[in-house]
Parts: C-alpha cells; structure tokens; sequence
C-alpha cells in the first residue's frame, strides 16, 4: 500500500487544530478501532527513535502499511520543539508503506499530546494496519499511553538500574514489553536483572528483549514478542477494561483541553485579582465553551 502523505498530513493538520466543541461533533468519535497500536515509552536518551525505525522496518514484513506518531516535548518558554525523530528513524521515513509525524505535546502532561486520541482514530480511519506512537521521554508517573495503546513497551537503556528501581510504582507496572536498547553497553543486563527482580508475585512478567545496534537478533525477538502481545485473545471482561479505559482518557483529556481553552480566553487582569474570583472567571468561561 503506497501511503498519499500529502491527504494523511492535511486529515492529521486538521484534527491536531480541532477545539473540543469539533471532536464532539465528528460522527466518527464512536467508530471501533481496527488498526493495532504499539505504545513506546521511557526515559530520555534511551534510543527510542532509533529502536523504533529498526522495529518499524521489521514490522513491514507482518503488515501493508505502519504510521509512526513522535510526540516531542515542547518548550515552556518558546512553545515550540525540534521534532527530529524522522531524522533518527533513518530509511524508513522514504518507505512508501509509511507515514512519520512528529508532534509537540503543547499542553499534555502524560508524555502524549492534545488530541491523541483523536489522531490515532484518524489514522485508524484512513485503513493503516498499526500505529506507533512514541511519547516524550517519560518519567515514573507518565502512562497516559497505556489507556491509547494496545501494547506498551518501555525502553530502558545501560546506566538506568537504580531508574528501575525507582520505576517500580509506576509506569513499570503499566508496560507489556520491556526492552534494554543499547545491550552491547556495559550494565545491560544488569539492567534486564533488575526488570526481571521488580515482576509482582501472582501477576504476569512482561518478557524482557535486549536489543543491541549491532545486531538484528534482538529486533527480531521484539517483532515476535509483539506479534504474540498483539494477536492474544483476551476475555470479554479484560476487553471491558480496556475499552472503558480508553473511554475514560479520552474524556478526562477533553475535559482538560476545554480548561485550557477557557483560560486562554480569560483577560490578563483575571490574575490580578483573589483566587476564587478567578477561578469563578475561570468555570463561567468554560460553561460558555462546553458543549451542552
């Protein structure tokens, strides 16, 4: 399948400026997803994009087209971001079966960005097979991908043991698959140790892959690893879950882009007065806003 870039790019433009009021309005909000979608989580510096283009380029052979969604950070100060994750992902950005987008995540605090969902359904309604999305580097509480992804990997790289160790509340206990990149490193299987020593008696290990840039052995695990995390059949009741918390992101994520956009609506002398008399200003302008 040869991908026309120019019409994903404009459908994609399009529902990343959409206001809230609009997504309420497409018809297609309730559509059930068909694509597969890969979330890949983790810490800055542990070689996500770059896993992410060798892992896309393995994942060709399984399926006819794969768009990858990057989500870089965006500056507090300038609003802006590099978004240079199509020049880490090497040869696959000129693959005609894929398409590469990289976005700033604006106002999300969960390692994702406005409207994910939103984007994912979009791509997912112009027939792509999979769906990556790569988050900013993400901390210990940033698993918002969970609720959008049906497989979460989290990458870890050397250097990371005592980050494990201080992971083990949080979004460790969220990923699928974990992955040590950069194996050939000193410290990587210390690092696979400690994944290994932090898995919660009575529930399931998720399986840990080493991937090295040397070799595509690793890669090949991962693919296989995904193929079976992707195609298992769940019960009726961990379908439920899963559905209702996808509902559930997507409606907290709503709620807290029509705040943003009451309060960018505010005037600068709101924040001359009390608290409450702001945030009084505050809820009248998002009642003007949400859609009954």
């Amino acid at each position: 399948m040869a991908i026309d870039r120019r019409l994903v790019g404009r459908a994609l433009s399009a529902v990343a400026r959409a206001r809230v009021e609009e997504v309420l309005a497409d018809v297609a909000l309730e559509r059930p997803r068909r694509s597969r979608v890969i979330g890949v989580t983790g810490s800055p510096g542990a070689g996500k994009s770059t896993l992410i283009g060798r892992l896309v380029a393995a994942r060709l052979g399984r399926v006819s087209s794969l768009a990858v969604l990057a989500i870089d950070p965006t500056s507090p100060k300038s609003d802006g971001s590099l978004l240079g994750d199509r020049i880490r992902m090497g040869q696959i950005s000129e693959d005609p079966r894929v398409f590469i987008r990289s976005l700033p995540s604006r106002a999300a605090e969960d390692g994702l960005t406005d409207n994910l969902a939103e984007l994912v359904a979009c791509l997912d309604g112009l027939g792509f097979d999979e769906i990556v999305v790569e988050t900013v580097g993400a901390g210990q509480t940033a698993y918002g991908i969970r609720a959008v992804a049906d497989v979460e990997v989290l990458v870890l790289a050397p250097g990371a043991g005592d980050y494990v160790q201080a992971m083990k509340a949080g979004i460790l206990e969220t990923a699928d698959v974990y992955v040590v990149n950069k194996a050939d490193l000193p410290g990587a299987d210390r690092v696979a140790a400690d994944l290994l020593a932090v898995a919660r008696p009575g529930f399931h290990a998720p399986p840990v892959v080493l991937v090295r840039a040397d070799e595509p052995r690793g890669i090949d695990e991962l693919d296989a690893v995904l193929e079976q995390e992707l195609s298992r059949v769940r019960t009726p009741a961990e379908e439920a879950v899963r559905e209702r918390q996808r509902r559930q992101y997507r409606v907290r994520s709503l709620l807290l882009r029509s705040i943003d956009e009451a309060l960018r609506t505010l005037p600068a002398d709101t924040w001359s007065g009390s608290i409450a008399a702001a945030y009084a200003r505050a809820r009248e302008a998002l009642s003007r806003i949400v859609v009954p």
